[in-house]
């Protein structure tokens, strides 16, 4: 803040709620991406409860006005955002101390959803929002909270503050909760557009959004793990390997800086030039190239210099593909591990764009004729698939990353099915690489230093290597473990050092002092009591917030990603995802989140979500211990019971350190028993 005076300007704004005075249009601001229209179909009637859905927010003096403008977004949009009423202050997370507040819990909260909104972070800022007027009841709710009230949220709107107690959670959140026979993409679009539900996506939608570095790490051990599978590569890097996909706008921004921190060679395709342009100012691509022959030069001098590079493509990636395939029938082989990671679960509202059409032109067509629109992702899928076919052919290991792509291949009408059996040609990144990872217990554990200085954020990073080498030498001592799960376990304590430690050298830092890394329920325990003591002696200035990405041992339930690798029938329930959210809740979550959709589309997934401040006191660490290990136990116990041998190894050994964890184990069937049955 450039003054004092300024500071309490910015406070009344933030903690105002709705003006009572009609605010200035503040227009659409240039320079940043913005979402494609929604398309709802709405019939007059329904056209006339959206309005009246949006209007009931706002004073009545006001509606005259505003039903002419809301129409107008509604039909230019496909949802009203109420655009007026977004606040013209800039958004970014402020330090702590600075957000008007009667709780210090709640102006954490206050400053990770200005976090997700930070055009730096968010992809499409302005959009983030279900409606700018529920942004400012938020705030202002929260401005107003004590210690003993909730905040009640249904798909972004607030429904109030009711009486609670000091270990409740601050904020509930649910997103897009549907009777299960209408959770279809159909009522989705058409209860979007009537402002009544919306779309959980992962960690925005609990708050927790730290921009790509929220996946790099994630996206990190992919390549690694896959680089090791496939190529038989040893130690933490990959110089001179060759990674391509697409897609740099949202989470999937950390695919290159992925590639630069393993010191090898990524080339990701973006159609969208303003989402490039801006991962490249970010640090995030190293070098944007315009056309093939750039590409070309690029990755041969990079692979000539065993010299780390990360190429964004300003293209389409079936152009990509298709020069590449080209290359392999040649014989000249540039690509060893591919994957893709479009938003295919939206592959007809801007997830994939088609080949032979241009941003603007795809965006047009996506509205005016859907149908056209659709069939020319589907011929786009083909081909792509069929490129990537023949490169596979000539050595390339591809995998789908959770993203729909087989899903919505296969629905094309490509070449992707098993020419020998069922199932698809590759496999996903989860069953391949990742899965064995989570059971085990680790995942994307990750934090915010609300002071928002880097010293604190190098502090914490210091503490966590510090942990990590504890439970790495504890590891080696113990020689009772399972020999294969002990090696296991050593080569994930071995990786997340290696990582943590040159953290602060890759600067992934978008928006708020935030890190990431994957993590056990030992570690992630550690880690937070270790964060907790570190402000009660004044090491960090300030409050950390505690998260994790949906993309995890226990919070998603997700039969063609995240449960994808349990096999005893029960991925295609969602028993998990929300006995965490219940669980975390009335173990001491600062907030508490339960979404539908996510990553692999809506009706395809339940995710359950927390936040969790610590502030340097006894409660907080109390709250810690037990909502930090119930978050992962309840994940790696379900993973046992599904008979993954790595569960089964990690929840014994959680049983032995707890005497309170008890966890049902099922017995081995021996197969000669169900053999004998002739079934």
């Amino acid at each position: 803040m450039a003054s004092e005076i300024d500071l309490q300007t910015w406070q009344r704004a933030v903690a105002g709620g709705i003006p009572s005075e009609l605010p200035q249009h503040p227009g659409i601001t240039s320079g940043i991406p913005h979402a494609p229209k929604r398309n709802h179909q709405l019939q007059p009637a329904e056209k006339r409860l959206a309005l009246e859905n949006a209007l009931r927010y706002i004073p009545a003096m006001w509606h005259e006005t505003l039903a002419k403008e809301f129409l107008a977004e509604l039909e230019n949009d496909g949802h009203i955002y109420m655009r007026r009423f977004r606040p013209t202050y800039r958004m970014y997370a402020h330090p702590l101390e600075h957000y008007p507040c009667r709780c210090k819990q709640a102006g954490v909260i206050m400053l990770m959803i200005q976090n997700n909104l930070d055009p730096a972070v968010a992809q499409f800022p302005e959009e983030l929002v279900t409606n700018w007027v529920q942004y400012l009841l938020v705030m202002h709710y929260l401005s107003e909270m004590t210690d003993h009230q909730t905040l009640v949220m249904y798909s972004g709107h607030p429904l109030g503050l009711f009486p609670s107690h000091p270990d409740a959670p601050r904020v509930c959140i649910t997103n897009g909760m549907m009777i299960p026979n209408y959770s279809s993409k159909t009522n989705y679009d058409r209860m979007y557009a009537l402002g009544v539900t919306q779309y959980g996506q992962m960690t925005a939608g609990s708050y927790a959004y730290i921009g790509p570095q929220g996946i790099v790490h994630g996206t990190t051990l992919t390549v690694l793990n896959a680089a090791r599978k496939y190529l038989g590569t040893q130690g933490p890097t990959i110089p001179g390997r060759v990674y391509l996909s697409a897609g740099l706008g949202g989470m999937s921004g950390a695919q290159a800086k992925a590639g630069t921190i393993l010191q090898g060679i990524s080339v990701i395709a973006e159609i969208n030039e303003a989402a490039l342009m801006k991962r490249h100012r970010q640090g995030w691509v190293t070098d944007v190239a315009r056309d093939l022959p750039t590409v070309d030069r690029l990755v041969r001098e990079a692979r000539a210099q065993q010299r780390s590079l990360s190429v964004g493509y300003l293209g389409n990636v079936v152009d990509l593909w298709e020069h590449y395939a080209q290359l392999a029938e040649r014989g000249e082989h540039v690509v060893d591990l591919a994957s893709d990671q479009t938003s295919l679960h939206n592959p007809y509202g801007g997830g994939y764009y088609p080949v032979g059409l241009s941003f603007d032109e795809a965006n047009r067509m996506m509205v005016e004729n859907p149908a056209l629109f659709k069939e020319k992702v589907q011929e786009s899928l083909r081909r792509q698939v069929r490129a990537i076919n023949t490169c596979c052919q000539h050595g390339v290991r591809f995998w789908d990353y959770g993203n729909a792509f087989l899903l919505e291949a296969s629905r094309a009408g490509a070449e992707i099915m098993n020419p020998t059996g069922s199932g698809f040609r590759y496999p996903t990144y989860f069953e391949e690489f990742m899965g064995d990872i989570f059971s085990m217990g680790f995942g994307p554990f990750r934090w915010v230093c609300t002071s928002g200085l880097e010293s604190d954020l190098l502090e914490t990073d210091r503490i966590a290597a510090e942990v990590l080498t504890s439970l790495m030498e504890e590891a080696r001592r113990a020689a009772h473990l399972e020999a294969d799960f002990r090696t296991r376990l050593i080569q994930q304590y071995q990786d997340n050092l290696h990582w943590i430690q040159q953290a602060h050298a890759n600067r992934m830092v978008v928006g708020s002092q935030a890190r990431i890394l994957y993590s056990d329920e030992r570690g992630r325990m550690a880690i937070g009591l270790a964060f907790n003591q570190a402000i009660k002696e004044g090491r960090l200035t300030a409050p950390v917030a505690l998260s994790r990405d949906h993309h995890d041992v226990s919070g998603t339930d997700s039969p063609y990603r995240e449960t994808s690798n349990i096999k005893d029938g029960s991925q295609f329930t969602a028993d998990m995802a929300v006995q965490t959210f219940l669980g975390n809740g009335f173990r001491g979550a600062t907030w508490v989140s339960l979404h539908n959709g996510g990553g692999v589309g809506w009706g395809e997934v339940m995710n359950g979500g927390f936040g969790l401040v610590v502030d340097g006191t006894d409660d907080a660490a109390r709250r810690a211990a037990a909502m930090l290990s119930w978050d992962v136990n309840n994940g790696v116990a379900r993973r046992a019971w599904s008979k993954n041998e790595c569960a089964r190894y990690a929840i014994a050994r959680a049983m032995d350190a707890d005497p309170n964890l008890r966890v049902t184990l099922g017995e081995k069937v021996a197969a000669n028993v169900l053999d004998a049955l002739h079934l």
